[in-house]
Formats: structure tokens, C-alpha cells, sequence
């Protein structure tokens, strides 16, 4: 009894020791967790690849210029059993992240995401130069010609203009512009089905194809939006009886890069596949990409015996049954008589 009551009084005080010691370790766990972790930087950046274990994840961080032991990140991924749930993307943190802070953003996702925005009217050559100018986006299909885009998007042999819907796209630093392209393209696919599904039962169009171009068409030469079923109107009866379309920006769609943003008299006068005025029907191709408002305009146009149409100056347009009525409108609208 004696040599046990020694032994005790002799473990309390190492086991006092051991309490001790396990305080002051996860006091400073604590005080690590909660504190800003100091970066070679304002901010640092990191894209994760699927596959990244969270070694790799934490050695990563430490490389973009996190300033802390990867073994010391690593040790929190993984006490704090999250550490499988990491997910791929691309993140950013400044300066005040905090290592807790930090595990949260990657387990939830909580990427740093850039955005690209194509607009209604835009041609192709806009598009792919605004996905030039687009930040942290990889440029796959910069060396790539119209063709080989479609083909590479699964679409070979489909025109490429007016195939990508005009929209906002979220997209993760570092993806490729194949990425956001196939995005959009599916977007018009969908859009598109969905539109000519819901067509007037006697449009003439005789295809989901012809809509897309006429929509195109009805986008550029649309100034207010609450116009479009009316400017439809116009086209699609002019196509019911065979009367040419005779809208400009077809012909300075055709005109490409040698448009000089003056379109002259000897300009329509010239034959040519996007000449409507020479040419009865659509053009070979869509001019734009059409949003869904014209989209629909062009499969459901609005009930009106108009023909003719002109800018009134305003944004808006004066709409015509008749030649003369419409001489008079641009007379008094385009020539100030």
C-alpha cells in the first residue's frame, strides 16, 4: 500500500504535466486556426485539379505563396476529417483568410469565378474576341477557324454565326474557351427547339435554321425592343409572297471587314449570297446572334399587313402597308421633307 501511494504522488504531477501540455497545444492549434495566414502577397491564387490529393493542396497553397508549413496545412486538412472533401476549382484569398476560413472555401466550393458576356447582335468575330479579352480564361480555340470550332463543339459541318446564345457566363479561372463556347452553344440549341415548338401554325419558315437567321435578322434591325413582333411581321410577310427582304445589314454582313461602316448605293447593288436586296428569301446564314425575345418574334410575329418599315430617328420605326405610305415615311423620317 505504501509503494502504490508513492507512485500516485509521484503520476499526478506528470499527469498534471501531460494536461498541461495538451492546453497549451491546442491553445496554439486554436490560435493558428484563427489567424490570418500571412501571404508573399495582397492575395493568393490557386487552381485545383480534379485529382489533387490534400498534400498536394496544401504544398500548392504554400507555392502561390501562402507563408506556413504544407505540413502544418496538411495536418489540418486532415484533423479536421474534411480533408476528401476538397473540391477542385479555382480559389482566391487575401490577406485576412484565416487557415479555418481557407478549409471552408475549398470543401464548399467557394471559387473565385470570372464572367464573360456575349451580346445580343454581336457577330461570330466579336464573340471570339471578347473571349480574348476575357481574364484567366485558356484559349484553346484561339488558333482555330470557324469549321474547326463547330467541329470541335461536336457540330462539324453547322455554320458557326448565330449559334451561340447571347447571355452571361459564369466560368472557373484557368477552364478552357471551349468550355463557355459549349455552354453557349447549347444554350441556342435549347432555346431555339424550345421556339419552334411554339410556332404559328402558318409561319413559312420551313425550319428551326430559317428562324435563327430571321431572328438574327430581326435583332439588327430592332432600335425598341417592344418593335420586334412588328419587325418580324414585316419579314415574314414579305417571305409569304415572295418579296425580297431588302435589309441592310444582311448586305453589311456580306460586306465583312471591308464595311466601312458607310454602306452605299453601289454596295446593293452588288450580287451576293447576303444581297437581299437582289436575292428573294434568307440569307445563306444567320448575321447575329439573336436573343430569345427575337426569337420568338420570328416564329410568332405580331398580326399586321405591314410591308415596309423606317427608322424614325428616335430608336423607334414608322411600319407601312403600302409603298407610297412608306415613301412619305422616309421623306419625312430619313430625308427631312
Amino acid at each position: 500500500m505504501v509503494r502504490r501511494s508513492l507512485g500516485s504522488r509521484l503520476g499526478w504531477p506528470l499527469l498534471g504535466t501531460l494536461l498541461l501540455a495538451a492546453a497549451l497545444l491546442a491553445g496554439a492549434a486554436w490560435w493558428w486556426l484563427e489567424r490570418p495566414l500571412p501571404l508573399s502577397g495582397a492575395s493568393a491564387e490557386l487552381s485545383i485539379e480534379p485529382g489533387a490529393t490534400p498534400q498536394q493542396v496544401a504544398q500548392a497553397w504554400v507555392d502561390a505563396g501562402v507563408q506556413t508549413s504544407p505540413k502544418l496545412l496538411y495536418a489540418w486538412f486532415r484533423a479536421s476529417g474534411q480533408a476528401r472533401r476538397i473540391r477542385a476549382g479555382s480559389y482566391e484569398i487575401d490577406a485576412g483568410t484565416t487557415p479555418r476560413r481557407l478549409l471552408e472555401k475549398l470543401v464548399q466550393g467557394d471559387e473565385t469565378l470570372e464572367r464573360v458576356r456575349f451580346i445580343e447582335g454581336w457577330t461570330l468575330r466579336q464573340l471570339r474576341a471578347a473571349l480574348v479579352k476575357a481574364p484567366h480564361l485558356k484559349p484553346s480555340t484561339a488558333q482555330m477557324d470557324d469549321a474547326q470550332l463547330m467541329a470541335a463543339l461536336g457540330a462539324a459541318g453547322q455554320p458557326a454565326e448565330g449559334r451561340f446564345f447571347p447571355d452571361t457566363y459564369v466560368y472557373s479561372r484557368g477552364v478552357s474557351d471551349l468550355t463557355v463556347l459549349r455552354r453557349a452553344h447549347q444554350a441556342m440549341a435549347r432555346h431555339l427547339a424550345e421556339v419552334w415548338a411554339e410556332r404559328a401554325p402558318d409561319t413559312p419558315l420551313k425550319s428551326a435554321d430559317e428562324a435563327l437567321t430571321l431572328a438574327s435578322i430581326i435583332e439588327k434591325e430592332t432600335g425598341q425592343a417592344s418593335e420586334r413582333p412588328l419587325v418580324a411581321a414585316v419579314f415574314v410577310n414579305r417571305l409569304r409572297i415572295g418579296m425580297p427582304l431588302q435589309t441592310d445589314p444582311t448586305v453589311i454582313y456580306g460586306l465583312g471587314e471591308a464595311f466601312d461602316g458607310n454602306l452605299r448605293k453601289r454596295d446593293l447593288q452588288t450580287d451576293g449570297p447576303y444581297n437581299t436586296y437582289l436575292r428573294n428569301g434568307l440569307p445563306p446564314t444567320p448575321i447575329a446572334l439573336p436573343g430569345l425575345a427575337s426569337l420568338r418574334a420570328a416564329v410568332r410575329p405580331q398580326a399586321s399587313p405591314a410591308l415596309y418599315f423606317v427608322a424614325r430617328g428616335d430608336g423607334s420605326s414608322e411600319f407601312s402597308t403600302n409603298l407610297a405610305d412608306h415613301n412619305r415615311a422616309v421623306n419625312k423620317y430619313q430625308r427631312g421633307r
